[in-house]
């Protein structure tokens, strides 16, 4: 397969009218694909700073086999490729000079290209602590019982509220990122809706987040519930809420990222009717000190903006 086949643009527009139907056709695996190229496309590119997103696809005889999105400085992501595909995009970037700080894909495909990059430029990639699963949401079953209260939408009004819960939850999986009221609009969790699940007095519990439907699909992302109050029901009664939400706004395909450190995080949702779709991974590549000069030569990767989604 050439290196040649893929065809990079700075144009979201043009990216999704090329690749659209492609990412359509499995909207599991394509989710993050998707996702970010629909944030670029409704923020515009201005909004992610000097460093101008690309978005790549694979093509012959006018067909799309693969995609990638690129978003300095958050890391590279990948649909499914096979390792020859794989091969053909690293030798593309490589002769393009590019630098990758990271990839994140399904751990087949993020191995594979982790390995083709190394061969190509040497860069020695550092497989993540962090390893997520992709799950689908199929025949949906609540908690019964559910522990008393009620979910709640937070709207325009609750912004300070969804700021403070996002911000708790950033803090609980380690994700870098500063969430206050000057920089709200352009951190990943402003496009999303928020559930609260609260006890019967009105007391906040738990929450849960939506991201927009895209292609039929809806991504619950961010479930947290704080440490002192988990074990109680509230994290699967108040992501019960969100998926149900999700099936009422139209979505076929609804899915979620959990890590897979967390056995309960992964219990609980295959209890609430998800399948596990595929496992996911990130690499940081790193490259070697030069011999002479006073450069270290060294980085690593920041966050590819896959939420995990499962304190709680």
């Amino acid at each position: 397969m050439r290196s040649s086949d893929w065809y990079l643009t700075h144009d979201v527009d043009e990216f999704l009218a090329r690749a659209g139907k492609f990412l359509r056709s499995r909207p599991g695996p394509h989710v993050m694909q998707s996702t970010w190229a629909e944030r670029v496309r409704a923020r515009g590119a201005a909004a992610f700073g000097t460093d101008v997103p690309v978005f790549g696809l694979l093509e012959r005889d006018g067909e799309v086999h693969a995609t990638f999105y690129r978003l300095p400085p958050r890391g590279f992501g990948l649909s499914p490729l096979t390792p020859e595909q794989a091969d053909s995009l690293a030798d593309r970037l490589a002769d393009l000079g590019d630098s990758l700080p990271s990839v994140s894909a399904d751990h087949g495909t993020a191995t594979a290209f982790a390995e083709a990059w190394q061969r190509r430029t040497g860069a020695t990639p550092r497989l993540r602590d962090t390893r997520l699963c992709l799950y689908r949401l199929g025949t949906l079953t609540p908690p019964d019982p559910l522990p008393a209260g009620r979910g709640r939408v937070l709207g325009e009004q609750d912004l300070e509220e969804t700021m403070f819960w996002c911000a708790e939850f950033a803090k609980a999986v380690g994700e870098d990122v500063a969430i206050d009221a000057g920089t709200w609009a352009g951190t990943r969790f402003a496009d999303k809706t928020y559930t609260l699940w609260e006890t019967p007095d009105g007391t906040p519990v738990s929450v849960a987040g939506l991201n927009p439907l895209i292609g039929g699909q809806i991504q619950v992302d961010v479930v947290y519930t704080p440490a002192h109050l988990r074990g109680r029901g509230y994290a699967g009664a108040v992501a019960a809420e969100v998926s149900r939400a999700a099936l009422a706004a139209g979505a076929r395909d609804v899915v979620l990222f959990a890590d897979l450190s967390n056995p309960t995080s992964n219990a609980l949702y295959q209890r609430l009717g998800y399948v596990r779709l595929s496992d996911w991974s990130g690499y940081d590549f790193v490259t070697a000190a030069p011999e002479s000069g006073t450069g270290t030569g060294t980085g690593t990767g920041s966050s590819t903006g896959t939420g995990t989604g499962t304190s709680g």
